[in-house]
């Protein structure tokens, strides 16, 4: 018996050897279709070569591409554990032409591949074609030998694909298994189709028209194919089965469920394995593509998929969290096909353990009043509104939730009941906002927001993504369009641009519509939504429109960088410094980063240079940089850093990077660095490049500021510091090891010259002045003052000091032009300081110099001045200070 994974192997191979190109499945969250809230076929990601707006190097392709449909319009909750054939994750293979061959080539290669390397009994299979469609009918007649009865014509839309309303359509042709009289039900068209007896395998959608607004068709320049073959149905088929869940792989998670709950896996409660082992995929692979319960968005609809699961594992009588456990079963049976499975395994089983044990606490509290709640309803009486939302808003409980619980009860729920109870809740809401003090035009991101949902973040996995333009805000009010040269903030469904938080700067970029572009120079985040701030740099654009969201690589590159050395920078300090060692603040930018971090003193020279070493030492280790999941309280239990004054929910984001060997602290025991974080960051430490430590120096009281570079910044600088040194070193005409004491030696010659210039210009000052005879008389007290033009003005206090000793009791005044500003400096000797205070007569020098002020002690003061033209006034002022 084939099993799945050689099936999926099988189609694979079988159209890379017809020259097709084997493309991976995109992730679960479109990159390019806006509309859609998951990726729910193998087309989705080829959407714009069919539109021929991208070309690629290939024009044919194979994908066995991951689909969920869970929410939205394309929602198969309800029915997944009930039917045969309904997932929430599902497999598409499919194969894919753009503009490179047609229908002949199709059908022939979905014949062969089935018919041949499948081995399915042909006399077993039905075809449909569109019925206006007489070249597909008579290829099939042609190379697969089918007569009439077994193509079966279709004139409705079920053999019609539409992309939408207008653009890319075109005929379908449909491939069916007959499982036998045995079943009932009729083929494709006929009264009983809706039966089990035929069964859907391959669709293949002949995309050659275009459909314009007014219902009219045009050939497209460029005919493609789509085709798309559910991998669990065929497999299903091939081994044997009538049902999906009887696959060996569903078996193999089914049995895993039976194992970790004691329950029979084929028995009367078999319902319960189906929608775990189902839901355990979903859950999995949204989970490893980035998204992560809330209550918002995507992260709402993975959560009420989890707790769906979880609840059927309560319902066979689970006392412990139990999808976790399921987890290895699953990656060991598709996680070679899908590495990011693997990759993601820990992150996945936390956050279902996480998920798992908090709705437990409050599920048994949830079905008691559930109970209550069906024991007062008489026959035919649906759950009232108000008790279901008690059920969402105080139990966690979806309102999918409760309606799967009550339906097997015969029971319906009131949903106009239940919108209304959600929206009195929402007034609520704003009421108690608009009194939190926000700022009045603050209150329009909240409208926003309870409107159309939260923004979908996208960057932790890429830097580019197609969106739906919700809303534009222009002079401070919504608007439904920009033009050129607008400055704007806009909100989109989805966004890979971070906004700023945690100390992450927002991100820069550009954004493209059909015919119009912004530049983004940041973004903010408002009320659960991100705000892209820019300017409308050509053509109009609408709110509805889709756009293209492009991050600017090269500086969210560098604000990686920034980031994850930061993390490296925290846990360095405490290890140098001491566990005393606490964040403080951050910045985290392309060019630079900054860290405030708590400690009482100035680093040494030597301790910088040891953090510099060990954050340089786990860069260059170029370990993993692992993201998990966990409440706040647990990961501070293993102790991870968070940051000072930040508000955290329920979830946090567990940033790890670094292995360290013989430790015993951090997630797995050698874990260098762990803290909280949403921010991004690098895959692999050697990312970051290089660290530079640049400066050191005091925030505020007990906060010190350190200040770094790394990648290319730290590289530019480290060849600046090279250019310079290079410079310098062929100034002092010395190898570069040689100039420290090179400019020692030059030092040592400088304070020698200076203290001989110094020397010299006294003797010159001095000359034959200072004698008693030079002395003016006022009052029966000596004063002597002198202008000198070259004198520096620090030298005018030796000069006092030789003036004293020459004339024995005087009032010196010495005025000095040198620098282009004016100096006075005041000596009085000590028998006259009881009489004349040296600072008061510098001062009357100062002010008619165009000074303020003048200071020192009574036997000596100084002050400084403008200029030296009022020397022979501010002389005058200074002796009538000394004769007064």
């Amino acid at each position: 018996m084939a099993s799945v994974n050689d099936i999926r192997s099988t189609f694979l191979d079988f159209f890379g050897k017809n020259g097709h190109e084997i493309v991976e499945s995109s992730p679960l969250i479109p990159r390019n279709d806006p509309t859609l809230m998951f990726v729910n076929s193998g087309m989705v990601q080829f959407k714009n070569l069919f539109l021929g707006q991208e070309t690629r190097d290939y024009q044919r392709a194979t994908t066995a591409q991951k689909c969920v449909r869970a929410g939205g319009k394309h929602n198969d909750l309800d029915n997944v554990g009930y039917t045969a054939r309904h997932h929430t994750f599902f497999e598409m293979l499919g194969n894919f032409s753009f503009g490179n061959y047609f229908k002949e080539e199709a059908i022939s290669f979905a014949w062969d591949l089935i018919t041949k390397d499948f081995g399915i009994d042909k006399d077993r299979l039905y075809v449909t074609v569109y019925h206006t469609d007489d070249e597909a009918a008579n290829i099939w007649k042609k190379y697969a030998g089918l007569p009439d009865d077994r193509i079966i014509r279709i004139a409705t839309d079920d053999n019609f694909w539409r992309m939408g309303p207008t653009g890319p359509c075109g005929p379908c042709t449909e491939i069916f298994y007959d499982h036998g009289e045995h079943i009932w039900g009729g083929p494709p068209g006929s009264p009983e189709e809706d039966g089990d007896r035929f069964i859907e395998i391959w669709n293949v959608v002949f995309m050659q028209n275009e459909q314009f607004a007014d219902g009219s068709l045009k050939p497209l320049e460029m005919q493609s194919i789509d085709t798309g073959m559910g991998l669990e149905r065929i497999a299903a088929l091939l081994q044997g089965s009538h049902d999906n869940y009887d696959t060996d792989l569903m078996k193999d998670l089914i049995e895993a469920s039976a194992h970790a709950t004691g329950v029979d896996p084929y028995g009367d409660q078999n319902v319960h394995h189906r929608v775990i082992a189902d839901h355990l995929r979903s859950t999995s692979f949204l989970i490893a593509d980035g998204v992560l319960p809330s209550s918002e968005g995507r992260g709402y609809v993975l959560r009420r998929i989890m707790r769906r699961a979880m609840r059927h594992a309560h319902l066979l009588g689970a006392k412990d969290p139990v999808m976790h456990q399921l987890v290895p079963a699953l990656v060991k049976q598709m996680g070679q096909a899908y590495p990011e499975l693997t990759q993601a395994q820990a992150m996945i089983e936390e956050s279902l353990l996480l998920e798992e044990t908090r709705f437990k606490t409050t599920l048994d509290r949830g079905l008691r009043l559930l109970d209550d709640e069906l024991a007062g309803l008489s026959e035919g009486q649906a759950l009232s509104g108000s008790a279901a939302f008690k059920l969402y808003d105080t139990y966690g409980f979806p309102l999918d939730l409760t309606q799967d619980a009550v339906r097997e009860k015969g029971v319906s729920v009131d949903t106009d009941g239940f919108d209304a109870a959600m929206a009195e809740q929402k007034a609520k809401a704003r009421a108690a906002w608009a009194g939190s003090g926000d700022a009045a035009d603050e209150s329009i991101w909240f409208d926003v927001a309870e409107e159309h949902g939260t923004t979908d973040f996208l960057g932790y996995d890429t830097e580019s993504a197609e969106a739906q333009l919700i809303a534009i805000v222009k002079d401070g009010a919504l608007s439904p369009t920009a033009t050129k040269g607008d400055k704007v903030m806009l909100v989109f469904n989805q966004t890979p641009f971070y906004g700023e938080s945690g100390g992450q700067i927002g991100d820069m970029g550009t954004i493209s519509f059909d015919g119009a572009a912004v530049s983004v120079s940041d973004v903010k985040k408002k009320a659960g939504i991100f705000v892209h701030i820019g300017t409308v740099r050509e053509g109009v654009i609408s709110t509805q429109d889709v756009a293209e969201l492009a991050v600017d690589h090269s500086n969210r590159t560098g604000i990686r960088n920034s980031h994850s050395a930061t993390h490296l920078l925290n846990e360095a300090l405490r290890n140098v410094l001491g566990t005393h060692v606490a964040q403080r603040g951050s910045l985290n930018a392309a060019d630079r980063l900054r860290f405030d971090f708590s400690h009482s003193k100035a680093m040494s020279t030597a301790e910088i240079a040891e953090v510099e070493r060990e954050v340089n030492d786990y860069i260059r280790q170029n370990s993993k940089v692992e993201t998990r999941i966990m409440t706040p309280d647990d990961a501070r239990a293993l102790g991870a850093q968070a940051l000072f004054g930040e508000k955290y929910g329920d979830e946090v984001r567990v940033v790890s990077m670094g292995v360290q060997d013989g430790s015993n602290k951090g997630l797995d025991k050698n874990t260098y660095s762990l803290e909280l974080c949403g921010g991004t960051h690098v895959a692999q430490t050697g990312e970051i490049g290089s660290f530079i430590l640049t400066t050191e120096g005091a925030s505020a009281s007990g906060v010190r500021r350190i200040e770094a570079l790394t990648g290319r910044a730290a590289q530019a600088h480290q060849a600046e510091q090279a250019t310079v040194l290079a410079d310098v070193a062929g100034l002092l005409k010395a190898k570069p090891e040689e100039i420290s004491v090179r400019i020692q030696g030059l030092m040592d010659e400088r304070r020698a010259l200076q203290g001989e210039v110094s020397d010299l210009r006294k003797a010159v000052a001095m000359g034959g002045a200072g004698t008693a005879a030079d002395a003016k008389d006022i009052g029966g007290v000596a004063f002597f003052a002198q202008v000198l033009e070259d004198v520096p003005g620090k030298d005018l206090r030796g000069l006092i000091d030789e003036h004293k000793n020459r004339l024995g009791s005087a009032v010196i005044l010495l005025i000095s032009g040198a620098g282009g500003k004016a100096a006075a400096a005041v000596g009085v000797t000590d028998d006259l300081t009881g009489e004349i205070s040296a600072v008061d007569v510098v001062k009357a020098a100062a002010a008619a110099l165009g000074g303020k002020g003048g200071g020192g002690r009574p036997d000596m003061a100084q002050a400084g001045g403008t200029s030296i033209e009022n020397a022979d006034a501010a002389i005058l002022a200074a002796e009538k200070v000394v004769g007064a």
